[in-house]
């Protein structure tokens, strides 16, 4: 460590957030200081040397380091992962392979420890649209070139789950369903009894899912604003996005992603905007040969079986990271689980304005 600032003594901020009774590694000395040595050592191999301050935030579910270095394009960032996103690591690796350009490529992970060193991606998307420099219509191509990431990836489904991505496949989802009830200690008897009553319903919406021949793949099941990178393209109007942060990801049925942006862009924008964007996202997929009124049919239940996989990430923290937290009892688990029992808003089944009533 004699080209790296000492753990001990360098200056840093540290961000708990909602979380300041959180202990995570990094709170360990020895984890801390072993972490820094292997970013350190990295940086030296790249000819990169750390300078300035570190900027630390620690959740239950990662700690994320910024490190100001002195020889390159901007910082860098240490990711730490626990044990039930380690795959974070070796994942955002592959992605870089399968899709470059899409993500970020890794300056070098440790699979075993779930470790990153990553690049600086840039702006994010969230910081461009709170400055006024894009609006809807920058949704609409987000959501499309998301979806065309997850149609390319189509094939390395297996492959992404031999990396230790969580398997939900879409006929599996109500197993991981009973397991999520049966596991959970926040759930009263009025909300399991809720929960019971939907189980055929879920059935019913993985059986309908299956039938559309679409099969399982990546699902991110946290993509918002904040989880992707933005550049502007040469072309004045267009965007192009980098997609990151894929500790919640599961492989599933594609479009449960649909869930977590579509809620995030209706907040900005109402419901109204909602049929343009369940038609961008969908517009990929018609490739596949799917008619786009079928496609539209199946994103209803897959808005629901969404919450399945959210309900389950919430599982990924660092060992005792939440005692002391309102995480402590599984209350985000049985939140999420509970969000099955909603409807999916009317708007998905609205006519996208320019398009005819008969592809509704």
């Amino acid at each position: 460590m004699s080209e790296m600032t000492d753990a001990s003594d360098a200056p840093e901020s540290v961000d708990r957030k909602l979380y300041p009774e959180a202990v995570t590694p990094w709170d360990d000395p020895v984890w801390r200081g072993e972490a820094l040595a292997w970013a350190g050592g990295v940086l030296r191999a790249l000819g990169l040397r750390e300078s300035g301050a570190r900027r630390v935030r620690v959740r239950p579910w990662s700690v994320l380091v910024r490190l100001a270095v002195d020889g390159g394009d901007g910082p860098v960032w240490f990711k730490a992962n626990p044990p039930g996103s380690r795959f974070e690591a070796g994942l955002g690796e592959a992605l870089a392979g399968w899709v470059p350009g899409q993500v970020l490529t890794p300056l070098a992970v440790d699979t075993e420890r779930g470790w990153s060193l990553l690049p600086d991606g840039g702006r994010r998307f969230v910081d461009v649209l709170d400055a006024g420099e894009a609006g809807a219509g920058a949704w609409e191509e987000m959501l499309g070139q998301y979806a065309e990431l997850q149609r390319s990836l189509l094939p390395y489904a297996d492959r992404i789950e031999s990396l230790g991505v969580p398997g939900a496949r879409t006929a599996a989802l109500p197993g991981v369903l009973d397991r999520l009830v049966a596991e959970s200690g926040a759930l009263t008897g009025e909300e399991r009894a809720v929960l019971d009553g939907l189980r055929p319903r879920v059935a019913e919406w993985c059986a309908e899912l299956v039938a559309l021949g679409i099969g399982d793949g990546l699902d991110h099941a946290d993509l918002h604003e904040a989880q992707v990178f933005h550049a502007p393209e040469k072309t004045p109007g267009t965007h192009r996005f980098a997609f990151f942060d894929w500790g919640d990801a599961l492989v599933s049925h594609p479009f449960c992603s649909f869930l977590v942006p579509a809620r995030r862009a209706v907040d900005r924008y109402g419901p109204e905007f909602l049929p343009r964007l369940r038609d961008a996202y969908l517009e990929p997929w018609t490739a596949t040969g799917v008619s786009l009124p079928e496609l539209r049919r199946a994103l209803a239940p897959a808005w629901r079986l969404g919450a399945i996989g959210r309900a389950g990430s919430w599982g990924r923290l660092f060992p005792g990271a939440a005692a002391g937290t309102d995480l402590e009892n599984g209350t985000e688990i049985a939140r999420w689980l509970l969000r099955l029992a909603d409807e999916p808003p009317r708007a998905l089944a609205t006519p996208s304005p320019g398009r005819e009533r008969s592809d509704s």
